[in-house]
């Protein structure tokens, strides 16, 4: 780190200084991005209006592969810590940024490397698969990563006598042994976005919109899943709303999604699944740490910028590249 910024990045996880308020923050950007050979990475949880100045926008998969491939000099990266650590593995001589450090992940938080190095000692035979949403240090104790556009595939593609570790999602973990017919040994983790959705307040929407498909992340509890028309990744939900012929939709999985879902069915109607709790729709406040403001400064000066130790690139490298190879040759 710059030491001019250390303090202020560890305080706050983010460069805080002024922005003069008399220039366009997204021509900025985009200056920026040119001057400094840039990409611009967005998950589909980002703000809307990051999503429109990204130059990929996507699930986790999509992010991966594109993190991979890009021929830029630096990755903003905005989406959360884990997503910029993978591109930073992937692309270790590549600069990549993180517009706030403190964008963390309830799931990943809910698997601490040490307690799952001890949790796989109880299982010496076994491959272990864990979910993309993990930290570097959690990827470097797996076989094989996966995400949830590819998670079944993948378990699918292993012999049937393979005995494996599911980490850390218990819930993606569940619909992976319910689809595949496969003895999962899974991680006891979840996500806070996911896991609170209202089967109640659900249940009230389909009866408003009786021809209302419900579509639902596999992230979430079964019980949910279990009303579902349809289950599948971000990716796979926005297209299976773009394909399908319904004109509502329930959507239960983090509300930034409808953006693009709008965006490309703009005749069609897209409805936040919502929480138990008094919000009308589910945000992750850790992709929301994101703000224009932010990406401005992060590409201005370069910071907060990604560093992993090599040998943790090194062991993370393996089960990721796994993954893509198998997705490639899958045709994922």
């Amino acid at each position: 780190m710059n030491n001019r910024f250390d303090t202020v990045l560890e305080a706050k996880g983010y460069i805080d200084l002024p922005i003069d308020p008399s220039i366009d923050l997204i021509e900025e950007i985009q200056r920026l991005k040119k001057e400094k050979n840039a990409v611009i990475l967005a998950h589909y949880y980002q703000e809307s209006e990051i999503q429109d100045i990204a130059d990929y926008i996507g699930d986790s998969l999509g992010l991966s592969q594109q993190a991979a491939k890009t021929e830029a000099d630096v990755i903003l990266f905005a989406g959360v810590h884990f997503m910029a650590e993978t591109a930073k593995i992937l692309s270790p001589k590549k600069k990549v940024l993180l517009p706030d450090l403190k964008s963390g992940c309830s799931l990943s938080d809910s698997c601490p490397p040490h307690l799952f190095a001890k949790f796989k000692e109880q299982y010496p035979d076994h491959l272990v698969i864990t979910y993309v949403n993990c930290t570097a240090e959690l990827k470097a104790l797996s076989d094989i990563v996966c995400t949830s556009s590819n998670a079944v595939q993948i378990v699918e593609s292993l012999p049937k006598d393979q005995k494996i570790i599911f980490g850390p999602d218990r819930n993606l973990g569940a619909y992976v042994k319910k689809k595949t017919g496969r003895d999962l040994v899974l991680w006891n983790g979840a996500c806070m976005v996911h896991e609170i959705f209202s089967q109640d307040r659900i249940n009230g929407l389909r009866t408003d919109y009786p021809t209302a498909k419900f579509i639902a992340h596999p992230e979430c509890e079964d019980h949910i899943l279990a009303q579902a028309d349809y289950i599948g990744s971000t990716s796979g939900m926005l297209k299976y709303t773009i394909e399908d012929p319904a004109d509502t939709y329930i959507v239960a999985t983090e509300s930034g999604i409808l953006h693009q879902m709008q965006k490309a069915s703009p005749s069609k109607t897209f409805i936040p699944a919502p929480p138990n709790n008094l919000c009308a729709c589910n945000d992750c406040p850790h992709m929301k740490l994101n703000t224009l403001e932010k990406l401005y400064n992060c590409l201005h000066y370069e910071l907060p910028e990604i560093i992993l130790p090599e040998d943790v690139i090194k062991r993370a490298q393996k089960p990721i590249e796994r993954m893509l190879e198998i997705s490639e040759r899958l045709g994922l």
